[in-house]
């Protein structure tokens, strides 16, 4: 066999490893670009702020005795009235609600009283005050004994607990989550600058959760508003 016909007869071949080769080398090529895009970090951005209640949720629960059906009536609707006037002194009318009664008899159960002094039914009414008057609230709790002097049986528990509520997050959301990204970034560049690199864009991101809470146990109407990032981002030499 000639010359030519070898060559001729192994071009095929060549065109084949060639392809091969270059192939080879624009994957491995690809998988060096890829990982170089890959070098990112992982890090956690907080945002903090503290903010006064806008809603308070005031509920004042009373209780009367008595042996008949309409003179328990008669009292609750009574002292109805005196806790009323007295929210009357400092808020509107159409901030208040009341209740049915929660009318317990204590013969149906069992409760037996040898003394005589138990009164056979007694009825638990709750007047709630919803508002966004807040220092007003803080000023008519602390005379709540001029109620008690009227005689009206107040009655605290845990249900009966005043609640406040901060309502405006929606307001400061993106500004505490921009303020929490850019946590992030400091914690970012303090990685790359320990490792010789530099933060670029972000890789991706998860907003987390908000989280409020009462200041302290003394002044539950000022919240500690929370948000918690998670945030990716690309290293570049």
């Amino acid at each position: 066999m000639n010359d030519s016909k070898v060559l001729h007869a192994l071009l095929p071949s060549l065109f084949v490893a060639s392809g091969i080769a270059a192939g080879g080398w624009f994957i491995g090529h690809g998988l060096l670009e890829a990982r170089a895009s890959d070098r990112y970090v992982t890090v956690k951005g907080l945002a903090e702020r503290e903010a006064k209640a806008d809603l308070v949720i005031w509920p004042l629960r009373y209780a009367v005795t008595a042996d008949d059906l309409a003179t328990l009536q008669r009292l609750s609707d009574d002292s109805e009235r005196k806790v009323r006037a007295f929210l009357g002194r400092y808020f509107a009318g159409d901030e208040v609600s009341v209740s049915a009664p929660q009318i317990q008899d204590r013969n149906a159960q069992g409760m037996a009283d040898r003394s005589g002094n138990l009164q056979r039914y007694v009825a638990e009414v709750v007047v709630t005050l919803r508002s966004n008057r807040i220092d007003e609230v803080r000023k008519a709790n602390e005379l709540l004994g001029e109620l008690v002097k009227e005689g009206v049986a107040l009655v605290q528990n845990y249900e009966s607990r005043t609640q406040f509520s901060y309502t405006g997050l929606d307001r400061i959301k993106p500004e505490m989550i921009a303020t929490a990204t850019r946590d992030a970034r400091k914690a970012a560049e303090q990685f790359a600058k320990d490792s010789g690199s530099k933060v670029g864009s972000i890789r991706n991101a998860q907003q987390g959760y908000f989280s409020i809470e009462d200041r302290d146990a003394f002044s539950p109407e000022y919240k500690q508003i929370r948000v918690v990032t998670t945030v990716q981002f690309f290293l570049e030499d």
